[in-house]
């Protein structure tokens, strides 16, 4: 029979799991679609940009308004947020009589490691790596894949069945997730400076799908765009409800781009890499709207 302890276990793997998807997979938002991401992204974009913020904790009316301006109704509010609730995302509670929702404990911690990716650029580390080499027995096969989520939801290479690779900046990320999911103790991690098998830069086209990469990277620039010049030509202050849209918009698109790249050193990429123009136009969308969509959130009725 299976424990208490075992189901809860069981629980957050499956939320962390899922989060790591939604933050990683590519789907049409993450291909530079803004206006494709479904009500449960952006909602997962507004609860770490917002709700972390002003105490983890939301109430569902106040949600609802919230997203008013992103064309979400109250049904599809509703019906997102209890799919999160099932996956272990969002936690129900009451704050008197007002029913709201918060965090779980896993989704804050993929959320806080996720901020640095998201809104830094990745450090210049040089060719240094970090090694992951894991070995999970059949019977333990659900481990086995939830590893492969949690690596490549990192960005990391694969080199070989088992044998996973990344930048060495990524190292303690790793030791941390794979450590908050109980996973461990299958893997033994690696530093090091050097290949010895090869030039890195034919390698990591190997490990790495950098073309399919490079591709949604562009779509994100061609659809992104035009949005910053028509916030340029604007005044993005007089219109905050709308500021608050297209960012959670933009960023729903964006966040998913830095957790899908491994942040290698330039020296190992393409020329022209379309990943710089991408967080530069991020930064730019970040610049003009970032402040006056806060100022919608914080005129927010309450109760939140």
């Amino acid at each position: 029979m299976t424990g208490v302890g075992e189901s809860a276990a069981g629980a957050e793997f499956a939320a962390a799991d899922d989060l790591a998807v939604d933050l990683a997979t590519d789907t049409d938002a993450a291909d530079g679609t803004p206006e494709g991401a479904p009500p449960r992204s952006l909602i997962v974009t507004v609860f770490g940009l917002y709700v972390r913020e002003f105490g983890g904790w939301v109430g569902v009316g106040t949600l609802i308004r919230l997203l008013e301006p992103l064309g979400v109704d109250a049904q599809a509010v509703r019906s997102a947020v209890s799919r999160l609730k099932r996956r272990g995302i969002l936690v129900a509670e009451k704050r008197g009589t007002t029913a709201g929702y918060a965090l779980s404990d896993v989704a804050r911690e993929i959320l806080a490691l996720g901020d640095r990716r998201i809104f830094s650029p990745p450090p210049e580390t040089g060719e240094e790596w970090v090694m992951v080499v894991f070995s999970v027995p059949e019977s333990e096969r659900k481990n086995r894949h939830a590893l492969r989520t949690r690596l490549s939801g990192m960005g990391f290479g694969n080199v070989t069945s088992g044998v996973w690779i990344a930048p060495v900046h990524l190292a303690e990320d790793c030791r941390l997730v794979l450590a908050r999911a109980g996973l461990d103790s299958y893997a033994d991690v690696f530093t090091g400076g050097s290949l010895l098998s090869g030039e890195a830069a034919d390698r990591v086209g190997q490990w790495w799908n950098l073309d399919e990469l490079a591709s949604s990277y562009e779509r994100f620039v061609v659809r992104v765009e035009p949005l910053v010049d028509r916030w340029r030509a604007a005044d993005p202050s007089a219109d905050p409800a709308g500021a608050f849209a297209d960012y959670v918009r933009v960023l729903t698109a964006w966040r998913r781009l830095p957790y899908r790249d491994p942040g290698l050193p330039a020296s190992l990429l393409p020329e022209s890499w379309p990943g710089v123009a991408a967080r530069d136009l991020f930064g730019a969308v970040r610049e003009l709207l970032e402040k006056p969509a806060h100022a919608y959130v914080d005129e927010a009725p309450t109760p939140r």
